[in-house]
């Protein structure tokens, strides 16, 4: 069988909507980010803007010091929110680009089984031992990447039970001290 120039049409612009699909994706990742970048910034600024007015309103040492204290935790869980925010933007992101890369490997893996379909069936006879070593060379490859996808998915559930167990203790590790200081209003 000859390609055809409908057959490069074809497979060019295959070749464009994957590209624009993995496009977007990064794009979206990347929206979601400033978009969180953007809202970190803004509550900063507003919350630097009421510690100092509370900061200036202080009189003495000891309502200063329980001040900074109780000032301590709120800064910290803002910033392990901030981080599991990253984490899961990052996360989502990758989660897309796998799903598109999948498909794409299960369009290869489709193509590739018509093209061995066709080439058996114009192949000289005998030809048919050959034929199903590479049926069964792609079965093996595929059932490789399938476990080799379980695994990395597996691990990525682990890590991010660790994120979290971590991100939980550093809250608590922080919000310890900071319970017994003196509350200013």
């Amino acid at each position: 069988m000859y390609a055809t120039p409908e057959n490069f049409a074809a497979a060019n612009k295959a070749g464009i909507e994957t590209l624009l699909s993995f496009a977007n994706a990064a794009f979206a990742g990347v929206e979601r980010l400033a978009a969180l970048n953007l809202n970190t910034a803004r509550t900063l600024l507003e919350d630097s803007v009421a510690n100092a007015k509370t900061t200036m309103a202080i009189k003495d040492l000891q309502d200063f010091v329980a001040l900074q204290s109780n000032l301590a935790q709120p800064a910290v869980e803002k910033a392990v929110a901030y981080a599991k925010s990253v984490y899961q933007i990052a996360a989502q992101s990758q989660e897309e680009f796998s799903k598109l890369f999948e498909g794409q490997v299960a369009e290869i893996n489709k193509a590739v089984a018509e093209a061995l379909d066709k080439a058996a069936k114009s192949a000289p006879a005998g030809s048919d031992v050959a034929v199903a070593a590479v049926k069964s060379a792609i079965a093996a490859a595929n059932s490789a990447y399938d476990s080799v996808t379980k695994a990395a998915k597996q691990v990525a559930e682990i890590a991010e039970a660790n994120v979290a167990a971590a991100t939980s203790a550093t809250v608590k590790a922080v919000g310890a001290p900071a319970k017994g200081g003196k509350k200013v209003a």
